[in-house]
């Protein structure tokens, strides 16, 4: 099983067209194997631009980004998670699984789905589960090719409380039990405190790092007390961003 790769992100700048200033400028960040780091920051600050940078998908900036010591787009390819799960329609669930890749067997992809909580949803179409449901297929299509780099872009938005409670008890089950290297970004102060070993808060644009976080009570021993002082912490700090 494959475990978490080391991740370095040094963006010298990073510019769109249409924008009269950089998106990103002078955001340097070294992630350690296997930890899982939570990214927030004001909205249109450019989180979910910055995965695909990390993902190798987009290439367009002055700096480097390394994976397990290889440029992000010569590394092996990521695990990546939406916040839209991204199912093929006419495909099954074991079939969405296997379409991560041509290494994952049948078998390989019902084992995943029985680890999500959806064995007897194996030949379920996705028309035919509830949106948890599908967001639990794309977890196991993320981490079927046992990636060392596992993505999350906003995975549990517009899920109601329970839902999102539930998908978040099973990203830390993944992770704890695949062991990859993971990258969250997020607009909730809440997610960040119940997932983050070190949560990082962007500033506005141009973005760069405005606080590197490492709270104190490790992550698998916070209470639901210390989820709310950390969250309430991280949202007063991007109020002040804004």
């Amino acid at each position: 099983m494959a475990t978490g790769a080391a991740l370095s992100i040094d963006i010298k700048e990073k510019r769109f067209p249409l924008l009269s200033e950089p998106l990103f400028r002078g955001l340097a960040l070294a992630v350690e194997p296997t930890s899982l780091v939570a990214v927030l920051g004001p909205s249109g600050v450019g989180k979910s631009t910055l995965l695909r940078m990390v993902a190798g998908i987009d290439t367009s900036f002055a700096g480097r980004i390394d994976v397990g010591g290889s440029p992000a787009h010569l590394a092996r390819p990521p695990g990546f998670v939406f916040q839209d799960p991204r199912l093929l329609p006419w495909l099954d669930a074991t079939a969405n699984v296997q379409a991560a890749g041509p290494g994952v067997s049948p078998a390989a992809a019902r084992e995943l789905l029985a680890e999500m909580g959806l064995r007897d949803f194996a030949t379920a179409l996705p028309h035919q589960l509830s949106g948890g449901m599908q967001r639990r297929v794309s977890v196991a299509r993320a981490i079927a090719l046992k990636p060392e780099l596992l993505l999350l872009d906003e995975p549990f938005a517009s899920l109601d409380d329970g839902l999102a409670s539930d998908l978040q008890g099973l990203v830390l089950r993944v992770t704890a039990g695949h062991r990859p290297t993971t990258v969250l970004v997020t607009h909730s102060p809440r997610d960040a405190a119940r997932l983050g070993d070190r949560i990082i808060v962007l500033s506005g644009r141009p973005a760069r790092i405005a606080a590197d976080i490492r709270p104190d009570i490790p992550r698998d021993d916070r209470t639901a007390a210390d989820h709310r002082a950390i969250a309430e912490a991280l949202a007063s700090r991007i109020a002040a961003l804004r």
